[in-house]
């Protein structure tokens, strides 16, 4: 009864309303079943009966409009921590999926203070939960983004490749004893995915392919509504196809991967050769909206490199939507267009048009993305 209970509650979190219809015939439970579930449900104050402005789902027979579902905001809510490379960012959301806070830390290296970005998350996380109004008895779970590969099979992760300090600490531990929720972790690029999927501009599509550009590259793949992770947690990790096997030698040990020639690093110290050592991956962006050639340039090719790699993404997977995000992805048109340009380019013409789009979550992505892994994962014993 628990998983049928999950069954149910998920079609609510998906589309936000439903009829039990809804529920019967995307949960291939029978109308008896869904019937006594959402009965149970209402009683316990975890569903109610939609009274606002919203009309009426049509019967299917014709007769009276049936009546819409949707979960009780207050009876619960998630936790999303995001553990970027020089920020920590917190969001809480109430059990509709509605964001109630979103909060963001000053900028440090968290990559190389493992011990001081879980003291200021902790924290964020407490006052974050205060400001709320949201007990912590009434967590369902947490999520929590990094930027490193995430086992499939195992909360850990590679922390050692890319975050050196965190070698020994278990987040999903950590966060889960202060809690009392599981707690569950994910790649950042995999959540950012996640969330334009749940919260964004892929939210009325089941299958998308995600693109986060930023200091290195990353993707994710959703299919059929779900991340897809692959056998080890690695799908989707096209910053380290080799593009130019000749190329320059990147941090995973190959020569010429797409980030060595497209990734916001590579991009701002190419620029450094010109404007000097301190350009940022914002001022790359505000350089080329001011019109700088070289600007321009750099993030034209980086448009096409990736676009050429995407042609080979994209004939596998032939997703719906190509979502653009990360920390490049204000840089806007110019640089979607070199994508896209490139992509119709490279792709075989009998895999047909995809549609490339900018995301429209910005640098919230991945912290929503850790917020929309909890509220997928909400175990059986507090539904």
């Amino acid at each position: 009864r628990a998983r049928n209970r999950a069954r149910a509650l998920a079609v609510l979190q998906r589309r936000g309303a439903a009829s039990q219809a809804d529920i019967v015939r995307e949960t291939g439970l029978s109308r008896t079943t869904v019937s006594s579930l959402v009965a149970e449900l209402l009683e316990e104050g975890i569903v109610v009966e939609r009274t606002d402005s919203a009309r009426p789902a049509p019967s299917p027979s014709g007769g009276r409009p049936a009546t819409l579902l949707s979960l009780e905001p207050s009876s619960g809510g998630f936790v999303g921590v995001d553990f970027g490379r020089e920020i920590v960012r917190v969001a809480i959301s109430n059990r509709a999926g509605e964001v109630l806070v979103d909060h963001r830390s000053d900028r440090f290296e968290v990559a190389h203070q493992a011990q001081r970005a879980l003291a200021v998350a902790e924290a964020m996380v407490s006052r974050s939960l205060d400001e709320a109004q949201l007990q912590s008895d009434r967590v369902l779970s947490a999520g929590v983004a990094v930027s490193a590969p995430v086992r499939a099979d195992s909360p850990e992760f590679a922390s050692g490749v890319i975050f050196p300090s965190w070698a020994e600490v278990n987040v999903a531990e950590f966060f889960g004893e202060r809690l009392g929720v599981p707690v569950h972790v994910g790649n950042d690029a995999n959540l950012g995915a996640l969330a334009e999927a749940t919260f964004g501009v892929g939210r009325t599509h089941r299958n998308v392919f995600y693109v986060m550009l930023s200091e290195g590259i990353g993707g994710g793949v959703v299919i059929d509504g779900r991340i897809y992770l692959g056998q080890t947690g690695g799908a989707g990790e096209l910053g380290h196809i080799v593009v130019n096997p000749d190329g320059q030698v990147c941090r995973c040990g190959n020569r010429g991967c797409l980030a060595t020639i497209a990734g916001g690093a590579a991009l701002t110290a190419a620029l450094r050769q010109s404007r000097g050592p301190h350009v940022t991956v914002d001022d790359l962006i505000a350089l080329s909206h001011d019109g700088d050639s070289g600007a321009a340039r750099l993030l034209a090719d980086a448009g096409e490199a990736v676009g050429r790699v995407l042609a080979g993404v994209c004939s596998l997977l032939d997703p719906e939507l190509v979502i653009i995000g990360g920390e490049l992805a204000p840089a806007g048109q110019p640089l979607l267009d070199s994508i896209s340009s490139s992509l119709e380019r490279w792709i075989s013409p009998a895999s047909g048009h995809h549609r490339v789009v900018l995301g429209e979550l910005g640098g919230k992505a991945e912290v929503l993305g850790a917020v929309a892994l909890a509220m997928s994962n909400v175990p059986d014993q507090t539904l």
